[in-house]
């Protein structure tokens, strides 16, 4: 008689709250202006029905110093015809962005998608196909951007957490690690990235234990491997990180990874937060600013 780990789930969920948002742009400049960047075309699903929503808005200037042409967002949910499961999907999309004439892009696209199965469905798969970036540049020379779109890998085995998931957990570790080892990368980003790693570590080494999450941990990575040579002088690149002197550090295709846990569930569930562009701005403008973010998740009860 074969015998089932102790550790496979045989719930079989009867209800599912889908949950997925998506903005086009938010930040806070401090120079020239002082200005918060309020959430631009904002879009939220969170309910057990399902459906489609959309947004855009267009001719978005923030006092001529960061732009867009047009903002869109759609997020939705769905019964999956596949497995009987539920699927949600949230998307961002920017066009036209210019960012103090050094940063631009005709078209900027951050999409998640989670797929929780019927059976075993409390962690679900997920996919960033449809993430983007077209005619991306940095004072008109282009940006390359080799990516990774799989850096999640499949949902683990046993309907395990990610972050309990030394598979997924190892990929995050090495690409942080590669990024603060990185020969002249600055000591703010090197203080950063070791924080982010070592954070890893710790999930890394409660993968086998048994007690039960007191908190609400995530990580943080990208779908960016590399970035191609730019030749401008001083711009250097470290994995999804671009140094620009005179302008600041922008981050591509930044994925959070967390645990969220809602009042009627036992264990925690995972969402996903991809943000296109993430830019420190320093010298011609300071502040900061984040475009294209779009998130999902689901949770689902026996």
């Amino acid at each position: 008689m074969t015998e089932i780990p102790a550790e496979v789930s045989t719930q079989i969920p009867t209800e599912h709250d889908y949950h997925a948002e998506a903005h086009v742009l938010r930040g806070h400049l401090r120079r020239p202006i002082e200005q918060n960047i309020e959430p631009q075309v904002p879009i939220v699903l969170r309910d057990r029905r399902g459906g489609h929503l959309t947004r855009f808005n267009e001719e978005v200037s923030i006092e001529g110093l960061i732009t867009y042409a047009k903002g869109k967002t759609r997020v939705s949910g769905s019964r999956s015809l596949k497995h009987n499961g539920w699927v949600t999907l949230s998307t961002s999309i920017m066009e036209g962005m210019n960012v103090f004439e050094i940063l631009t892009a005709d078209r900027v696209v951050s999409q998640v998608s989670t797929d929780h199965p019927y059976v075993d469905g409390h962690i679900p798969r997920v996919t960033f196909l449809g993430t983007q970036f077209t005619n991306l540049s940095l004072s008109g020379f282009p940006i390359t951007l080799n990516l990774n779109l799989g850096i999640c890998g499949p949902k683990p085995a046993n309907d395990r957490s990610y972050l309990q998931d030394a598979n997924f957990l190892n990929a995050v570790k090495t690409q942080t690690s590669n990024i603060m080892n990185a020969k002249g990368l600055p000591n703010e980003l090197k203080a950063r990235y070791a924080e982010r790693l070592a954070n890893v570590e710790r999930l890394l080494g409660a993968v086998n234990s048994a007690e039960p999450r007191r908190d609400e941990p995530s990580v943080i990575c990208s779908l960016v491997e590399s970035i191609n040579p730019i030749p401008i002088p001083g711009v250097t690149s470290f994995g999804n990180v671009l140094v620009v002197p005179e302008f600041g550090t922008v981050s591509f295709a930044e994925v959070t990874v967390g645990e969220r846990m809602y009042p009627d569930s036992t264990r925690p569930d995972v969402y996903f937060e991809l943000t296109g562009v993430t830019m420190d701005l320093g010298c011609v403008g300071h502040g900061s600013a984040s475009a294209a973010t779009a998130a999902a998740n689901g949770h689902t009860r026996p």
